[in-house]
């Protein structure tokens, strides 16, 4: 088919025309960067955390003013944890992923670096941190029993901090030693001394979003046995269809080992439903995003097929005298296609480049990755389609104008 017609045609509407090219481009250009967004937040959602989450429930409780008699007390409920029925196993530890907070330190490489290489999350935990938790061990070993430290002893003000020993996850190996095996090497935290890595585990989250998605997996496991007044987490692990039961057992336990704490029964849960609550905000995100989508391409379709519809009523003449020259409705039909191509495919290189302009903007402001360019081509075929589908109709009815009612209408 010639183009010539097309275009000239088109040139003779040249502001209908304009507005469905800057339609289609808007378009183009926040369904790509939306697109992405929504894949990142879904990628999010589905990370892997690392621990049993099916089987884990966590108790959160608080003292009432001091306790010197912490650390004694914190032994008493995990023995007490342990004992209940249904109970693999029980851990306290300073925090637990997927909460909005963390405890978070620098590490540097050498003891003369002035800045952090990273910063990391520290889960400072007891013996059973690792089996509790379900994490998996890639390299090197658990703590070993003379490793441990008591939380109460960094406390002192004369405590010289050493940590002897830690656990990292294979990303913040990677991080500090790219193509090494980390097990062995050391780095500096907290302290002047350096701390010894003795086993990398697979995954292990940080509690909070802090350092963006390229730093969730930034987690060091320190052999220090906090107490229960140290972010109060008790994790106890269970079968997954005893959890519920598990877990009033373990508040019923804790409230009768001493009555000078408080339960928060809003933080005590499962890590199913910890996970849940702490990807609200990004599922809520996706939703909205693919929402807006869904919106654009409603109104660009009916912006095209509006259009299509005007020219189609315009063209009354110049269809019948085609069809009373031998034109088929075939032709006809394709020649509103072509045409709407045409337009679709300005509209999408002027979209590519406004995409990519927006997707700059939102890595300055707001730390985004890069658009990978790959939903480029994506948002094109995907309005090509929708223009396509949407000029179909009024197509139809171009190609079905019998040729002497056309020419009557002169």
């Amino acid at each position: 088919m010639e183009l010539r017609p097309i275009l000239s045609t088109l040139m003779r509407h040249k502001t209908a025309a304009a507005l469905i090219v800057v339609e289609i481009a808007l378009t183009c250009a926040i369904i790509c960067n939306a697109l992405f967004m929504i894949s990142e937040r879904i990628e999010q959602v589905r990370e892997t955390s690392g621990v049993a989450e099916k089987e884990l429930v966590r108790v959160q409780l608080t003292g009432i003013g001091n306790d010197d008699n912490a650390a004694a007390q914190t032994k008493a409920d995990l023995a007490s944890l342990r004992g209940i029925p249904g109970v693999t196993n029980a851990t306290v530890i300073n925090q637990v992923p997927f909460v909005n907070s963390s405890w978070n330190s620098g590490v540097r490489l050498s003891q003369e670096q002035q800045q952090s290489t990273l910063n990391a999350t520290v889960y400072m935990t007891e013996d059973q941190f690792v089996e509790t938790m379900g994490l998996k061990l890639v390299a090197g070993r658990d703590f070993e029993p003379d490793e441990f430290l008591e939380y109460e002893e960094l406390e002192k003000p004369s405590a010289q901090l050493s940590i002897p020993a830690t656990i990292i996850t294979r990303k913040m190996a990677d991080k500090l030693f790219p193509g090494e095996d980390a097990v062995g090497k050391s780095f500096y935290s907290w302290g002047d001394a350096p701390i010894r890595i003795v086993g990398v585990v697979e995954h292990l989250v940080r509690p909070s979003m802090q350092g963006g998605p390229s730093a969730r997996e930034y987690s060091m496991i320190f052999p220090v046995r906090p107490h229960y007044n140290v972010g109060g987490n008790y994790v106890i692990r269970t079968a997954p269809d005893r959890r519920d039961e598990v877990l009033k057992a373990a508040v019923a336990t804790l409230r009768a080992n001493t009555p000078n704490r408080i339960i928060l029964d809003e933080n005590t849960k499962t890590f199913e439903e910890l996970r849940n609550d702490f990807y609200q905000a990004p599922r809520s995100m996706a939703w909205l995003l693919g929402a807006v989508c869904v919106l654009l391409l409603f109104v660009t379709a009916l912006g095209i097929v509006g259009l299509a519809s005007f020219w189609v009523q315009q063209r009354s003449k110049q269809i019948g005298i085609r069809r009373a020259l031998g034109a088929t409705k075939r032709q006809i039909l394709r020649y509103f296609q072509t045409e709407n191509f045409l337009l679709a495919t300005l509209g999408i290189v002027m979209g590519m480049t406004l995409a990519f302009g927006i997707n700059q903007l939102l890595m300055g402001r707001y730390e985004l990755p890069r658009l990978p360019l790959y939903y480029l081509p994506i948002g094109a075929v995907l309005l090509w389609l929708l223009g396509q589908l949407s000029v179909l109709g009024p197509a139809i009815r171009a190609a079905a104008v019998p040729p002497a009612v056309a020419t009557r209408s002169v």
